[in-house]
């Protein structure tokens, strides 16, 4: 039988108790590893300065920092060192509190039994190795411009890349800013991937794309009866996301209504149900993305507290020299899905995508790139395969060119007919697909269908008064 290599490793070991410090050392001794000793918690941070240690095992009850405040100092100031937290007899649930809610390793109840000793720091170590080597790849890829889906070699995606190493090992919640079509709910993936909750579920939730009347339901559950159509009991996003992260996005968009009591969720990190008597425990890493200033659709409080730490996501039109290597990525990723044999964009190609100022931005230049390769179905990508003109204007539903009315663009013009005009304009573009329209307005979605309603009762009313029966262009 193969045996496997012994695991060396380094080992702060921290407890006020001398006699216990040196039995935990040598339960370790023959073991290959690198030990240091501490008598509490301040001890423990002096020895930290010059000793990397791969593994810390801390008792939680000790005088002047004791092992709470120790893991409480580590894990702010982003130290994710595996720590093994040791508990008296009978104090199972400060232990497990110091695992929730500090992110111990594990625990061991005293007296320490050798041989789980040594198991539990073996598994420890190996953990610490395993993750080094993630952050290490992660580091990698980013340096070649490529951070999972997310890609690109401009200083303000490097500049991106770095501030989600930065962020992803830590609990912070994260607040990502950026126009619609950026990539903000793959930064956010991407910081659940580089996290220590890669394991766990990623959620995510629109809260544009909800009625004000089902947001609290999605968000937190419901009981069975709770309200007209509850038919059964629901978990909401908080539970479902539990042990991992959730994704609040457009978060700017959250009802004034809603707003307290999500704020007092992330606070408690415990859920009731809508129609429930219990409050149930969550842990879940909450990150939230907008595309709007927030300042004046936020509670004050809540903004503060979800925006602890923030990333904004670039325009395209403000990093073009990304759109060569993005461009190369999705004609991969389209081949695969599409079936196509794409080599490649010839250079007219390229040099009119980077003429062109993408409202829309990178999901808009995936649908531009979509379109061609189905269209070219094999080698260069050409002009005559391109859906835009070489000066940025937009085709209509048969790719010719569309326009507003000469008159309507005339100084002196209302600027709610104006508005009218380039909503039926963009719609126009992307064949009705309201989703993308809103997301190329800069709007909501739900913002987006008030206006056109709205243009619709003035369309119905003007016919009405002319004693014609036209209805309106919007769809």
């Amino acid at each position: 039988m193969r045996r496997e290599a012994a695991i060396s490793g380094r080992i702060l070991i921290v407890d006020d108790d001398e006699q216990q410090r040196r039995a935990l050392a040598e339960t370790l001794s023959g073991c290959n590893m690198e030990i240091q000793l501490a008598a509490d918690g301040r001890e423990a941070l002096d020895r930290l300065t010059a000793f990397h240690a791969d593994v810390i095992v801390a008792d939680l009850v000790m005088p002047c920092m004791d092992g709470f405040e120790l893991l409480r100092h580590l894990m702010e100031n982003g130290d994710l060192t595996p720590a093994i937290a040791l508990t008296g007899f009978g104090s199972i649930e400060k232990a497990l509190s110091a695992v929730h809610d500090l992110k111990a390793f594990w625990f061991l109840e005293k007296p320490v039994e050798p041989r789980a000793f040594k198991i539990l720091v073996d598994r420890a170590i190996l953990h610490k190795r395993r993750q080094q080597k993630a952050d290490g790849l992660t580091h990698d890829l980013s340096l070649r411009g490529v951070l999972g889906d997310l890609v690109g070699i401009s200083p303000a995606m490097l500049q991106t890349f770095s501030l989600i190493r930065q962020v992803a090992p830590t609990s912070a919640p994260v607040l990502i800013r950026g126009e619609s079509g950026t990539g903000k709910e793959l930064v956010a993936r991407e910081i659940h991937k580089c996290g220590g909750r890669s394991n766990g579920p990623f959620v995510a939730i629109n809260a544009a794309a909800l009625p004000e009347t089902l947001i609290e339901s999605e968000l937190f559950g419901h009981e069975k009866g709770a309200f007209t159509g509850a038919m059964e009991r629901s978990a909401g996003c908080f539970e479902q996301a539990h042990g991992g992260t959730l994704f609040l996005d457009e978060i700017g968009e959250m009802p004034q209504s809603t707003q307290p009591k999500l704020l007092r969720v992330l606070e408690d990190l415990r859920v009731r149900r809508l129609g429930g008597k219990h409050e149930i425990p969550v842990d879940v890493r909450v990150l939230a993305a907008t595309s709007q200033e927030l300042e004046s659709h936020l509670r004050e409080e809540l903004y503060y507290r979800l925006s602890v730490f923030q990333i904004v996501m670039p325009p395209l039109r403000e990093r073009k020299e990304d759109i060569p290597l993005i461009a190369d990525v999705m004609m991969q990723n389209l081949n695969k899905k599409h079936g196509t044999r794409i080599t490649g964009l010839d250079t007219e190609v390229l040099a009119l995508l980077d003429r062109y100022d993408w409202p829309g931005n990178v999901r808009e230049l995936r649908n531009v790139l979509e379109r061609a390769a189905i269209i070219a179905g094999e080698g260069l990508i050409r002009t005559a395969n391109l859906a835009i003109p070489a000066f940025g204007r937009k085709p209509g539903l048969n790719g010719q060119p569309s326009f507003a009315p000469p008159s309507m663009l005339e100084p002196g013009q209302p600027l709610e007919k104006l508005e009218g005009v380039y909503i039926r304009l963009t719609l126009e573009h992307v064949q009705g697909n309201r989703k993308l329209a809103a997301e190329m307005l800069g709007i909501s979605l739900r913002t987006l269908q008030n206006r056109i309603s709205l243009l619709r009762e003035e369309a119905m009313a003007a016919a009405a008064s002319s004693g014609t029966a036209r209805g309106s262009n919007v769809h």
